[in-house]
């Protein structure tokens, strides 16, 4: 396979992901993940390659460059192995067994991620980047290779009991951290306050008072964990838990991870003070910051908050927007083959560019002759504008219009450059992810423009990933007008979040029977009839050799805790029993993981909390509700479910008899426990205070 233009094309040519079409013209004859690659291995009896990584992978890039673009390498690997490249945004099912195959293995994992396996998908050796020729204890590539054609030669038997035993391994993998738990009985409760301290205290050690977040480098930005702190401060007004959560939000917003110039959030961090980012930007990390600074901003009212919620949906309008509709991925680390290279600046270019003001802008964002990254600066302050300004006896609203005045400048000259590549594939659950941020932000900052964003995005959602066959049948990705590979089970608890977060600011009982739907198909699909928990694919699903379940709140939260969110809330809303005790058996599995590994199962912490301190439900009835439901929206009750009517509504319990003509009520009930009605939201505030522990 050939063009015109390039001495190699393979089969990846046909492929709508744009980490797949960057390989498309490797010398390396990469197929596609599916049946025509397995059954070639079966046919010539050959090993298989499974190369896993994704378009804003930096070391992914590396490895293409050093060692897939070699036709010498390549000739090798087309020899002796079927190599398949995957996108693993595109198919996290597969990284995800795969990525448990490399941890039992070598006790670790990361990308690019390449996997060997048996013509049957059973895999034998993994490991993440290899370089051109032996570095540091790490073999390379070729050596790797051969060694591994050698064994498939000479150790057939040994390879293929090996792989037997870690994909019974994989299988067995979703037992390890859960527990068995049955309906407690009427008056027993799943999780009390004292242990809620518990998983606070647990948390503890992990914080990094002095910069912010939890741990050492690299630091991630623990999006759950923060907005757990946020939680346990509103419920047991711990102050510690706020500062730390504030001290985390404020250090990325002044750090290199957030984009000065052009707002938005990178990755993460490669050191412990959030200077140097890696600098990758991913629509899920800035839509989860999105909703946690909007939580923020509610609590304190933080001018610094809001202009962060406005500059990062500015760079998500601006750069991750599909003009028709629908968020793209990401954006890459490298532009020019160079990490970071569209990011970065040298003092000599802001004083060209600055000119007098230059002296004052180097100063507040730490620009230096030297450099504090490779020789170039990574824009970053330690101090807030009204900070500086007193310090240096400045006029703030004056430095501030400078400080503004200057960033235009330097964003018109970043203009000028080769940016980085745009992931353009559009994936269900992070958009419905990015779905929530704008909901979230429309609520915090009163904004009826990020509401019709919500809103329309929403819609786009349910349009073109829904099956035409059945109506509640959704796809994972979409890309050029065509939806593909089934919708995976974070694809269906993001979406089914996003339709009652919608529902939240809008009052649109549509969606409510939306998100009803989706999760009896969930139900119907992803079962295990041993236990409460979901499988990551649904039953439809045949092209993996395991069914695994996600328990983790990383990066991501886990679908299976998302759920378990979403089912406590439609529980509420349609007063139904056996979403209450499906939440309450999920919750109750993972109640002694949570307990013990709080980082890593932040939104599992946060749905457990829900046991401690009860749901308050909020009913707004008559011709106001939506503009009260506006004004309750502008608190920091996190865990609410409101239903709000205009006219009289007997569908929903919490609705029932509640309508009187010509008043707009509040009523505010816990535990099938109703207070009197109020007329205002300021009335609504005392009952909620009084209410608190």
């Amino acid at each position: 396979m050939t063009s015109a233009h390039h001495p190699f094309t393979n089969h990846l040519i046909s492929e709508s992901s744009p980490y797949l079409l960057q390989h498309a013209h490797n010398p390396v004859n990469w197929f596609a993940w599916g049946d025509e690659a397995f059954n070639k291995a079966k046919e010539l009896d050959k090993p298989v390659l499974v190369s896993i990584g994704y378009a804003a992978c930096h070391w992914c890039h590396v490895m293409e460059r050093e060692s897939f673009e070699n036709a010498v390498v390549a000739e090798y690997m087309n020899e002796h192995f079927i190599c398949i490249k995957v996108d693993r945004e595109e198919r996290p099912d597969v990284d995800h067994v795969y990525m448990d195959a490399a941890q039992a293995m070598s006790g670790s994992g990361g990308w690019p991620l390449n996997v060997f396996c048996t013509p049957d998908r059973k895999p034998f050796f993994a490991g993440t980047y290899f370089p051109p020729q032996n570095y540091q204890n790490r073999p390379s590539w070729m050596n790797v290779l051969s060694s591994l054609h050698q064994s498939w030669l000479d150790k057939r038997q040994l390879i293929n009991e090996q792989a037997d035993k870690l994909t019974g391994y994989l299988g067995g993998g979703n037992k390890l951290i859960t527990t068995s738990v049955t309906v407690l009985p009427t008056g027993e409760q799943l999780f009390s306050r004292h242990e809620l301290d518990e998983v606070y205290e647990a948390l503890i050690p992990s914080f990094d008072m002095v910069d912010g977040g939890f741990g050492n480098a690299p630091k991630f930005p623990s999006t759950y964990v923060i907005k757990f702190l946020l939680q346990y401060f509103h419920f047991t007004g711990n102050e510690e838990a706020l500062q730390q959560a504030l001290l985390s939000i404020n250090k990325m917003i002044m750090g290199g991870i957030y984009d000065q110039v052009g707002g938005g959030f990178a990755r993460y961090s490669t050191d412990a003070t959030w200077l140097v980012p890696h600098f990758e930007k991913m629509l899920y990390d800035n839509a989860l910051l999105i909703t946690l600074l909007a939580d923020a901003y509610k609590i304190t009212h933080d001018k610094l908050y809001k202009k962060t919620i406005e500059q990062t949906l500015d760079f998500i309008k601006r750069e991750l927007t599909n003009p028709a509709a629908g968020f793209y991925s990401s954006l890459d680390a490298d532009s020019e083959d160079e990490e970071g290279k569209f990011y970065v600046w040298s003092k000599t270019e802001i004083d060209s560019i600055l000119g007098d003001d230059a002296k004052l802008f180097n100063e507040y964002f730490d620009v230096t002759n030297e450099g504090n990254w490779e020789g170039k600066t990574i824009l970053h302050h330690n101090l807030r504008v009204e900070e500086f300004a007193a310090l240096n006896k400045l006029n703030a609203t004056q430095f501030e219009q400078m400080l503004e005045e200057g960033i235009k400048k330097l964003v018109n000259e970043r203009n000028k450059r080769i940016r980085p590549g745009t992931d353009d594939k559009i994936i269900l659950s992070w958009n419905a992810m990015m779905v929530t941020a704008y909901a979230a932000a429309g609520e915090a900052l009163d904004n009826t423009g990020y509401r019709k964003i919500a809103e329309d995005q929403l819609e786009f959602l349910l349009d073109v990933f829904r099956s035409k066959e059945d109506n509640s049948l959704f796809y994972h990705n979409y890309k050029n007008g065509l939806a593909a590979n089934y919708a995976f089970l974070d694809d269906y608890a993001q979406l089914i979040a996003a339709l009652l977060d919608v529902y939240g600011i809008t009052a649109n009982e549509l969606l409510l029977t939306e998100a009803n739907a989706l999760t009896k198909y969930v139900i119907q699909h992803f079962s295990d009839k041993d236990d409460a928990l979901f499988f990551y694919t649904s039953n439809l699903q045949h092209d993996i050799i395991v069914r695994k379940k996600d328990f983790y709140d990383g990066a991501q939260a886990a679908g299976n805790s998302v759920m378990a969110n979403n089912l406590q809330r439609l529980a509420v809303i349609f007063d139904n029993n056996s979403y209450y005790e499906r939440a309450q058996k999920m919750c109750g599995s993972l109640k002694k993981a949570v307990t013990q590994y709080p980082n890593s199962f932040a939104n599992w912490a946060m749905a457990l909390t829900n046991y401690g301190y009860p749901v308050n439900e909020i009913a707004v009835v008559g011709e106001n509700a939506l503009k009260i439901l506006h004004e309750v929206n502008l608190l920091y009750v996190p865990n609410k479910v409101i239903l709000t009517v205009v006219n009289k509504n007997e569908e929903f319990s919490l609705l029932k008899n509640r309508y009187v003509i010509g008043k707009t009520l509040i009523y505010l009930c816990q535990n099938y426990a109703c207070k009197l009605p109020v007329a205002s939201v300021e009335e609504l505030q005392k009952q909620l205070l009084t209410n608190a522990p």
